[in-house]
């Protein structure tokens, strides 16, 4: 049986050496949030299954193929033979700043539209998982945000939200008028503390936005602090824990990582401490490898940033 369902748009993805202006060589991989999630699910032991659209394309191809060798389900995946799958362009800048630039207007992501979801939630599952980029990629593919969690809450699986707020899709003001009602019917509520105010609006700060989402009926408010660790918010109380301190490659897909682990965590029944230590090591695991999946672990690999660095495991 599938344990999560996450749905959301994957594009390819072209990384350079340097600036793009200069030339020079490119890798091609994939990316999206809920895809990067998907996997680091799926590498921890998982039953995971990605829904979205791709055109009938090679990149859609890749993307498929790419998923499908993670051992992501993509039986529900949609393929669209009237739009181009989406394109993503990262341009390492100066030293660990990256410039990110996104080719998805008329994708076949952003065509995502409740009918394709029906063969995966009719499936089951235990959680499902959504971010704020789906939301933001039009009427259609919010309309299909908003279906699942219909179905899921029905159902009684967990709700999970990444507020995943960015900017050039939509404003704060359009993102807090779509996303907070959506988070006041989430289980689980996780944002960066410069997020966390779109989805609780009037909050003085991230304790009150946190204490206003749990007083509407959400059960874990979780706060990404980068290399401050994080902060779970409960009923119980609060709990902090501090990052693993790891050299950084490459910050593009941590809190996707950080997604990854903690509902990995919460899967397996952990407490809250436990919790938030998967999710701040699957961070590490992220900005200590080049791309947004790439390095993320496996179940067994999970001990490794406990070795002391320049360690040879043989």
């Amino acid at each position: 049986m599938t344990e999560v369902i996450t749905l959301g748009e994957t594009m390819a993805a072209l990384r350079g050496t340097g600036p793009m202006r200069l030339g020079g060589d490119m890798r091609l991989s994939v990316a999206g949030a809920e895809s990067n999630v998907a996997i680091g699910l799926s590498r921890l032991g998982h039953a995971t299954r990605w829904v979205g659209r791709v055109g009938a394309d090679q990149p859609g191809e890749l993307v498929t193929r790419t998923l499908r060798a993670e051992g992501v389900d993509v039986t529900s995946v949609v393929v669209d033979p009237d739009a181009p799958t989406g394109l993503i362009l990262f341009e390492p800048r100066v030293a660990d700043v990256v410039r990110v630039n996104y080719y998805r207007s008329g994708s076949a992501g952003s065509r995502l539209n409740p009918g394709d979801l029906v063969p995966a939630l009719t499936s089951g599952a235990r959680l499902l998982h959504v971010t704020g980029i789906t939301c933001a990629l039009g009427p259609e593919p919010l309309a299909a945000v908003r279906r699942a969690v219909d179905h899921a809450r029905a159902s009684g699986w967990t709700v999970s939200l990444d507020v995943n707020f960015r900017s050039r899709l939509w404003t704060a003001d359009e993102a807090t008028e779509v996303l907070a009602p959506l988070a006041e019917r989430a289980d689980v509520v996780i944002a960066s503390d410069d997020e966390l105010p779109l989805v609780a609006a009037g909050a003085g700060d991230t304790v009150d936005a946190a204490q206003r989402l749990l007083g509407a009926g959400v059960s874990e408010v979780v706060v990404k602090l980068g290399a401050d660790g994080a902060h779970l918010h409960h009923r119980g109380g609060t709990e902090r824990v501090a990052a693993v301190r790891v050299p950084v490659v490459d910050t593009v897909g941590a809190g996707d990582a950080f997604s990854a682990g903690y509902l990995s965590a919460r899967l397996d029944g952990l407490d809250a401490p436990e919790r938030l230590h998967r999710a701040v090591l699957l961070g590490a695991f992220a900005v200590a490898s080049a791309g947004d999946w790439e390095g993320l672990p496996t179940r067994s690999e999970l001990p490794l940033l406990d070795l002391a660095p320049g360690s040879t495991v043989r």
